[in-house]
């Protein structure tokens, strides 16, 4: 991935907007992101302000959100990062899901890219698919 690391929020937010079907051709609403983060408009509207600065995504003035081709590909790799942790976490080590998720969040954050493409040989050789 060739983007600079965003801050662990605004990862959450590029891999919620892919979670709601959103793409460089797909929009989202902010209020449909606000609704599946957890947080008020305010805080999407935000992070949105930073994320556009960084070039991950566009959105025209109170427009619907649309990722570039970076922030798709980005907020793609942090869902298959948490992806992959959970199942990893909840299928290899025996956690409930619920702790896997929340768990798993963090763990997404912290790996590098380099680390992550070890575990993904790793999931590979042990048959572990998301």
């Amino acid at each position: 991935m060739s983007a600079e690391k965003v801050s662990m929020s605004h990862e959450d937010y590029l891999e919620a907007i892919v979670m709601l079907g959103g793409s460089p051709t797909q929009p989202v609403r902010s209020v449909d992101v606000a609704t599946k983060m957890g947080v008020s408009k305010a805080s999407v509207s935000k992070a949105i302000t930073s994320l556009k600065a960084a070039g991950l995504l566009d959105q025209p003035f109170y427009g619907d959100i649309t990722l570039t081709e970076e922030g798709y590909e980005y907020g793609q790799s942090v869902l298959k990062r948490h992806e992959m942790l959970t199942a990893f976490l909840v299928k290899r080590i025996g956690l409930s899901p619920e702790v896997a998720e929340e768990e798993a969040c963090q763990m997404e954050h912290a790996i590098s890219d380099e680390s992550f493409e070890r575990w993904l040989d790793y999931f590979n050789d042990i048959g572990l698919k998301s």
